[in-house]
C-alpha cells in the first residue's frame, strides 16, 4: 500500500507542475501589467511562506534547519525564485506569456548540458538530436519579426534564457543538496528567503509599492491563485519530485506548460499565435521529447 500511495503522490505532483504551472504564465502576465515585478514576486512568496509555516505548525512538522541547509536554501531560493521567477516575471512585461512559456521549454536542453558538464554524463544519440532540434526551434521562435517589435522584446528574450539557465542549474543542484527533510518546510524556507531578497531588489530598483486595496479584482484573483496553487502546491510538488525522480523527468513539465500557456494567452489575453510559433513549438518540443525519452546509461 505505501508503494501505491507513493506512486499516486508522484502522479499528483506531476499534474501540479504540468497544469498549474502552465497557467501561472497567464496569471503572472495579468498581475505584472499592474504591479512592479519584484514587488509582485516578493508579496507572492512572502504570503505563500506564511501559509506554509502556518500549516506546518498545525501539522507539527519539524521546522528546524541546520547551517548547511540554510545556506543551500538561500542558493536555491535565489536560483529558482529570485532570478528564475522574479526576473522572468519582469521579462513578461515585454513579451507575450505564451511566447515566454515556449522559451522556458528549453529547460531540458540546459539541464542536459549542465549534467554533461557537472556529472560528466555522456550524451547519447537521441540527446544530440534533441539538442539540435531545440536550437532550431529556438531560432524559429526568436526570429519572428512580428513578435520582436522593439529592443525591449529582445532584452526580454535574452533575460528569459538566463532565467531558464539559472532554474536548470538549480534543478541539478537541488537533486543533491542537503535541505530540510520535509519538502513542505523546505519550500517555506526557500520562499521566505526569496521574499527578503526580492524586497531588497524591489527597493533597490525604486519600484512603487501598490496597496492591495488598490488592486483590481483581476489582479487580486491572479495573486491569490499564484500564492495558493502556483507557490504552495506546485512548488512543493516540484521540490518533492526533484528528490523522488530524475531531474530530466521533472524537466518534462516543459512538454505541457507551453501548450497550456499558449492556449490561455491566446484565448484570454488575445495574444498572437502565429503559424511560425506553432511550428517552432512542434520542433522544440520534439527535441525535448528526444532528450527525455532516451534510455539511461548503465
Amino acid at each position: 500500500m505505501p508503494k501505491l500511495s507513493s506512486k499516486a503522490l508522484i502522479i499528483v505532483a506531476f499534474f501540479a507542475i504540468y497544469v498549474i504551472w502552465g497557467s501561472t504564465y497567464l496569471l503572472n502576465k495579468i498581475a505584472v501589467t499592474a504591479l512592479p515585478p519584484f514587488f509582485l514576486a516578493a508579496i507572492r512568496f512572502f504570503c505563500a511562506s506564511l501559509l506554509i509555516f502556518g500549516i506546518s505548525k498545525i501539522m507539527k512538522l519539524d521546522l528546524s534547519i541546520t547551517k548547511r541547509q540554510f545556506i543551500n536554501s538561500v542558493i536555491v531560493a535565489f536560483l529558482f525564485l529570485v532570478y528564475g521567477n522574479g526576473v522572468f516575471v519582469w521579462a513578461l512585461k515585454y513579451i507575450d506569456s505564451g511566447f515566454g512559456a515556449l522559451l522556458a521549454s528549453t529547460q531540458p536542453l540546459f539541464v542536459l548540458l549542465l549534467m554533461r558538464l557537472m556529472d560528466n554524463k555522456r550524451m547519447q544519440t537521441k540527446s544530440l538530436v534533441g539538442v539540435s532540434l531545440g536550437i532550431i526551434g529556438m531560432y524559429l521562435l526568436v526570429s519572428q519579426r512580428e513578435l520582436v517589435t522593439n529592443e525591449y522584446t529582445l532584452l526580454g528574450i535574452f533575460m528569459i534564457f538566463t532565467c531558464v539557465f539559472g532554474w536548470s542549474y538549480g534543478s541539478v543542484f537541488v537533486s543533491k543538496a542537503n535541505l530540510p527533510k520535509s519538502y513542505f518546510v523546505s519550500t517555506g524556507y526557500q520562499m521566505v528567503l526569496a521574499s527578503v531578497m526580492l524586497t531588497v531588489a524591489s527597493l533597490s530598483f525604486g519600484e512603487v509599492w501598490i496597496s492591495p486595496l488598490e488592486w483590481s479584482t483581476e489582479v487580486s484573483w491572479s495573486m491569490i491563485l499564484l500564492i495558493t496553487f502556483g507557490s504552495v502546491i506546485a512548488f512543493t510538488a516540484f521540490n518533492y519530485l526533484l528528490k523522488e525522480v530524475s531531474t530530466e523527468k521533472v524537466a518534462t513539465s516543459a512538454y505541457v506548460n507551453p501548450v497550456i500557456a499558449l492556449f490561455l494567452g491566446w484565448y484570454i489575453l488575445d495574444e498572437t499565435l502565429s503559424v511560425q510559433s506553432i511550428i517552432a513549438a512542434a520542433v522544440l518540443l520534439t527535441g525535448v521529447y528526444f532528450i527525455t525519452s532516451r534510455k539511461r546509461l548503465a
